[in-house]
């Protein structure tokens, strides 16, 4: 059983996102431990990226932040291997496929596989075009995680049906970012999922509360935030792994006892 099917195993999952190297590479590493020491199940680390299409302003200042310090793909590298030697939570990369393709595919999935990341999550690449990576992620073991949005509709069976490690289901429309309320029918994409495949559903973008966190993995497997620690990130810089800690140990209690 892979570290990602293990995470959804018998319980819902929590999964964490962090920009790699905002506001640097040893307190990006911290913040990892913190986390996992606070109940994340998964967690994605960005790597910054001058073009970052999907995100919103909170997660591109991150990149901005982090670029300015010196973060690079192999410092990402690096750390993973640090962090792998503590701790077995399953990591995954969240990247675009100019940084991909500027490494070298076939060197960025190699290196992914030495030091330990799980799986990479690539939000400009269609599913049409997934095999553009497809085959190298197979050859790695590295799972290519799939992403449906509400805009899916009839594609969603489709991609659902050739979906590895967790699904991806996007609340709203646009770009990542915190909001007040997700209005999708996420209840209706879930069930076309389960439809056609046992790959667990994780529902990102726009995720902030424990509330939303728990009404979103009452209907799904897992709840993904990434903005609204990002702004923690921003507002303590150096000093952000105890309130990411205690706002991850809240969200973690939100998804345990949806209700209370």
């Amino acid at each position: 059983m892979s570290r990602i099917t293990k995470a959804f195993a018998n319980r819902k999952a929590f999964i964490a996102f962090v920009t790699g190297g905002d506001p640097d590479i040893e307190t990006t590493e911290k913040l990892v431990f913190a986390m996992v020491e606070a109940g994340t199940d998964l967690i994605e680390i960005g790597i910054p990226f001058s073009d970052p299409v999907a995100e919103g302003i909170v997660i591109q200042e991150a990149d901005e932040r982090a670029l300015k310090s010196g973060c690079t793909t192999d410092k990402l590298f690096d750390m993973v291997v640090r962090i792998r030697q503590k701790t077995d939570v399953p990591l995954l990369f969240m990247t675009y496929l100019n940084p991909i393709f500027t490494y070298g595919k076939e060197k960025f999935l190699s290196r992914c596989a030495e030091c330990g990341i799980d799986g990479i999550i690539v939000p400009d690449m269609p599913f049409e075009e997934k095999n553009e990576l497809a085959d190298v992620c197979e050859l790695y073991k590295i799972d290519l995680i799939s992403m449906i949005a509400p805009t899916s509709e009839e594609r969603i069976t489709l991609i659902a049906k050739e979906a590895k490690g967790f699904i991806y289901c996007v609340s709203s429309l646009g770009v990542t970012g915190v909001r007040g309320e997700i209005t999708t029918d996420i209840g209706i994409m879930v069930q076309k999922v389960r439809e056609v495949t046992n790959v667990p559903c994780a529902i990102g973008f726009g995720i902030s509360t424990p509330e939303q966190a728990g009404s979103m993995a009452e209907l799904a497997d897992g709840a993904i935030v990434g903005s609204a620690i990002v702004k923690l990130v921003a507002k303590f810089g150096k000093d952000s792994v105890k309130p990411v800690s205690e706002y991850v140990r809240s969200m973690k209690k939100g998804i345990e006892n949806p209700l209370k």
